[in-house]
């Protein structure tokens, strides 16, 4: 347990020694000890709540019951997967019939599986999804041939990658024979039959740990496999590694060490599903599922040169997954191109009888849908924008006039030097969005102008953290957060800590402040069936907390004139020189099929995706 006068300390040095929270929070973790008159003064600051005083004697021995009630559920210690009775529905209005499910109907046969097998495998390690699918089919290439290459090329790089936690090398060889075997026999299971895959390490998969990248966890073993783990299996895939995430889903720094960036080393791979995108891009897994909850797939996959597609919310079952937040968590595929992501939702998509949030809706890949017929829009004011530095995911409080120590004046000055730095990349960057709006209408698409909703969007994350902090309040109450690779400010310590003093009230404000959005969304999207976005623009915070599914694919690769990479720069994606940009496809809820076509047209004429890096 911790020490009470060290977690007062603590607390001091983090500027909240006169608030109400470590006397409160020791007081909810320790039975025995009251609220107090001064607590409620001091609470009603906090919680922007006038209390008069002369009620607050009678509030007194309510709230000592409310602390008695609090104990009796830390009691019952909640494991991390059991949600709330509460399932957020992303759906407004009326609602559509499932539709039916057919096989999906993939491009014709790539032009690699009417060549020779190369004499060297290692030469087809950043084929996509669909070449190796063919090349399996036709017994070109044996399931146990392309396992043994990704598995030695994942293990020659991972000392320099940092993107494996765990190799699962045992079930791996064990499927991949089998793989072999059934195909030999004629039973192909579909496209993803032998093909190797990395699976980001919030995933349960039985008899190997699942460490959720955090300090305290390394030797968490859950006894089960998570059921996209089942579904990947029952395709025929083989897991050959448990893939790297930021320590419990934030960044990419983990429990032993930072992952990088296959196209720049010195730079991380950005987060969460930091393992995932970097084995992926540096051609080690044919394909890789990440998650995410406020661009944990939509970072990396932008860092790394990947193509990530965040699914609608309640597409994709998430049991046997950690959950951060139950109303934003989304599991998806991370890929090398636009059509593997489809095949792979194809496998992965659909109700499971466990997590209740997924709906029937059924997902219907075709390759040969005709995107011309789509109607598109995009953010016209966004693409217009002068760059602006990128607001942080954790927003911290400084005293801008403190010039009262040296230090505090170093502090303000190092960050009005990132947010130059931010606004010289931006302004680089912003020739790649001009260029893609470019190619598109060369491509002869007519695209609307079209706004999103002018809401307090950030402050709608009270959601998030306020899930979060449930989801790990024992492992707070416990003291065993100090266990955690990151314990500054923007850290999860830090942030549990604050979000406990988040009135529920203000939760359930949030939520109702967020079906406005949601409401508003829904009408664009009668208007459009696509929607062309800059991948750093705000549609990142309002497509997670409205449900809708993102695309995410590489847009080209900054020049030797770009500004040089500050590793200072946190959370954005700057890289610098022969580093990859991204643009962001949005669809209506549901509509994977549409967006995922119109986002192949334009990968297939601007090909950035064929590009690698040189490891």
């Amino acid at each position: 347990m911790l020490d009470r006068r060290e977690f007062l300390t603590t607390c001091s040095a983090m500027g909240l020694g006169a608030t109400l929270f470590p006397g409160t929070l020791w007081a909810l973790a320790h039975p025995g000890r009251e609220v107090t008159l001064e607590m409620i003064d001091e609470a009603a600051a906090i919680a922007d709540v006038p209390i008069p005083p002369d009620t607050r004697d009678a509030m007194l021995t309510a709230l000592n019951q409310r602390v008695q009630s609090y104990e009796a559920i830390y009691g019952l210690h909640m494991a991390n997967g059991v949600a709330p009775a509460l399932d957020f529905n992303p759906v407004v209005g009326k609602e559509g019939a499932p539709g039916t499910k057919h096989a999906p109907r993939l491009s014709a046969a790539p032009a690699v599986a009417s060549r020779e097998t190369p004499k060297r495998l290692e030469d087809l390690c950043f084929a996509t999804v669909r070449e190796l699918a063919e090349l399996v089919r036709t017994r070109k290439v044996s399931s146990t041939a392309l396992t043994a290459m990704y598995i030695e090329r994942l293990k020659r790089l991972d000392p320099t990658l940092k993107c494996v936690i765990t190799m699962t090398e045992e079930r791996a060889k064990a499927q991949a024979s089998e793989a072999d075997r059934d195909i030999a026999a004629g039973r192909y299971r579909g496209p993803l039959h032998g093909l190797p895959w990395g699976a980001k390490d919030l995933l349960a998969a039985k008899g190997y740990p699942t460490t959720w990248g955090a300090g305290g966890f390394e030797h968490q073993m859950i006894d089960e496999d998570a059921t996209v783990v089942q579904r990947l299996d029952a395709a025929g895939a083989v897991l050959i590694a448990k893939l790297t995430l930021g320590a419990l889903a934030l960044g990419d720094h983990w429990y032993g060490g930072i992952t990088r960036n296959p196209w720049n080393t010195e730079q991380g791979s950005s987060g969460s599903s930091a393992g995932p995108a970097s084995a992926t891009a540096a051609g080690c897994v044919a394909f890789g599922i990440g998650s995410e909850t406020l661009g944990s797939i939509a970072a990396p996959s932008t860092r790394c040169g990947c193509t990530g597609l965040r699914p609608t919310f309640g597409r994709v079952p998430r049991t046997g997954a950690m959950a951060l937040s139950w109303s934003m968590d989304r599991l998806g595929p991370i890929c090398r191109s636009v059509e593997d992501c489809a095949i792979v939702l194809d496998a992965i998509s659909g109700p499971d009888g466990h997590d209740r949030t997924v709906r029937a809706e059924v997902f219907n890949w075709d390759a040969g849908l005709d995107w011309r017929t789509l109607r598109i829009g995009y953010l016209k004011s966004e693409f217009d924008r002068e760059p602006q530095p990128p607001t942080p995911l954790f927003p911290t409080t400084t005293a801008a006039a403190d010039t009262t120590t040296p230090e505090a004046r170093q502090k303000r000055e190092e960050s009005r030097r990132q947010q130059d730095a931010a606004r010289v990349h931006g302004e680089y960057d912003k020739r790649y969005d001009e260029a893609a709006l470019a190619k598109l209408a060369a491509m002869g698409v007519q695209m609307t102008p079209v706004e999103l909703p002018a809401l307090p969007w950030q402050a709608m994350t009270t959601v998030l953290f306020a899930e979060s902090a449930a989801a790990f309040d024992e492992l707070t109450r416990s003291g065993r957060d100090k266990l955690l690779t990151g314990q500054g400010p923007n850290d999860w310590p830090n942030s549990f800590r604050a979000a406990r003093f988040i009135p529920a009230v203000e939760y359930i404000q949030a939520n109702r402040a967020r079906m406005l959005g949601m409401e508003a969304m829904a009408k664009i999207f009668d208007q459009v069936d696509v929607i062309v976005a800059p991948s750093t623009s705000v549609q990142l915070t309002i497509t997670n907390l409205t449900g809708h599914p993102a695309l995410i694919l590489p847009n080209g690769f900054r020049g030797t004139d770009a500004p040089p990479f500050d590793s200072h720069q946190g959370f954005n994606n700057y890289g610098g020189p022969g580093t990859p940009v991204s643009l962001t496809f949005l669809g209506p809820l549901y509509g994977e099929a549409k967006l995922l076509a119109f986002a192949r047209a334009y990968q297939d004429a601007t090909d950035f995706h064929s590009q690698h890096p040189t490891l």
